[in-house]
């Protein structure tokens, strides 16, 4: 295992907070010195940022490959070339467009490996739009470019890890969106993630009812017994211990959620209220379920405080952590299992029944 992991950062919406905590968290923390990160952006934009928060003599090194990144300094790769005019505090299409540029570009490095992790600052949905930005979000648009059939946005905190099975859906639409087929594969990936990702052998998962009270029996609603609670018959049935369905208030409320290694909750008002209440600047949204490794700051551009020097750098050094400790442990997971594989497929030739004794571990598709 290599210290030297290479971590690219997208600048987020240039009109937001994105810059002021990378160049936090980079320049003056000094967070990851021994990791080559690489901001996505531009040289022109980020000096501008750095201007803002600091007047100390900050280098920035361009370059054009993720290949020439090195630790212990601020690499970036442009963007784009063109000036731009930044406009704090307000989304606009050219902060929508600089945002898209540097994450596409990052996405493409991270399909072909150039980067192991990827570490996405906030974008704007208004400002995407205005610039043609085809998806809800971060996770829906890198789902999409990974070509996976569905992902997983887990909130992680130091004791908490919370998953939706809906993303960005109104909530008029999420009733019909909660199917049993649903609910299933975000179990299994949740299941695989904890343990491929974050190490944990027999992970326990809590399922949160969709109505209030977990529909109390049928009286508010057969959702809970009709399509949840089947799903996660199925899922036990695969060797995934979850439980539930809970009513959500009650979970949070007595502290039940501490008896999980991580809560399954059926949209995103459910999960990320009392996720963000409990670890509100702690908090790290990753997309679990992906080939590749992805977080973010659980936090906006905050538009509100653009350009004042307050924002809050903490999520993002969480991100650039959790991504190095998943892309580690992913790398441990597969180089053991590889090991017993092989030891396996070596008893079974010298034993007399054969392969009938080799034991395989596969990744299930996505």
């Amino acid at each position: 295992m290599h210290n030297n992991i290479t971590i690219g950062i997208t600048c987020g919406d240039i009109n937001g907070i994105g810059l002021e905590i990378i160049l936090k968290a980079l320049a003056i923390k000094n967070a990851a010195p021994s990791y080559n990160i690489i901001i996505y952006g531009s040289t022109k934009v980020v000096a501008y940022h750095k201007n803002i928060i600091t007047q100390e003599n900050i280098q920035f090194y361009p370059i054009q490959s993720p290949s020439e990144a090195l630790p212990d300094r601020i690499n970036v790769i442009n963007c784009w070339q063109d000036n731009v005019n930044i406009t704090l505090g307000k989304p606009s299409d050219v902060s929508g467009k600089c945002a898209f540029d540097a994450l596409e570009r990052a996405v493409k490095d991270l399909k072909n490996g150039e980067i192991e992790a990827l570490v996405t600052a906030p974008i704007n949905k208004k400002a995407m739009q205005m610039a043609d930005f085809p998806f809800i979000g971060h996770t829906e648009y890198i789902t999409n470019e990974f070509g996976a059939k569905d992902s997983l946005m887990l909130m992680v905190s130091d004791n908490l890890r919370i998953g939706v099975v809906t993303n960005h859906l109104p909530i008029r639409e999420v009733a019909a969106a909660v199917t049993t087929e649903k609910v299933l594969r975000k179990l299994l990936i949740m299941a695989e993630t904890l343990k491929i990702d974050f190490n944990l052998d027999r992970p326990t998962i809590a399922v949160l009812g969709l109505n209030p009270h977990a529909g109390d029996e049928g009286a508010i609603g057969s959702e809970d017994d009709d399509i949840i609670r089947p799903a996660i018959e199925m899922a036990r049935e695969k060797g995934v211990l979850a439980f539930g369905p809970f009513p959500a208030d009650g979970f949070f409320g007595s502290g039940q959620f501490q008896k999980f290694n991580a809560v399954l909750a059926m949209y995103h008002d459910q999960g990320l209220v009392p996720f963000k209440a409990l670890s509100f600047g702690e908090g790290i949204n990753y997309t679990a379920g992906l080939a590749s490794v992805r977080t973010s700051p659980d936090h906006g551009t905050a538009y509100d405080i653009a350009g004042k020097g307050e924002a809050d750098e903490s999520s993002l050094i969480r991100a650039i952590y959790l991504a190095a400790d998943i892309v580690r442990n992913r790398n441990e997971y597969l180089e053991m299992h590889a090991n017993s594989l092989e030891r396996r497929k070596r008893k079974a030739l010298e034993s007399e029944t054969g392969e009938d004794e080799v034991l395989e571990y596969v990744i299930p598709e996505e």
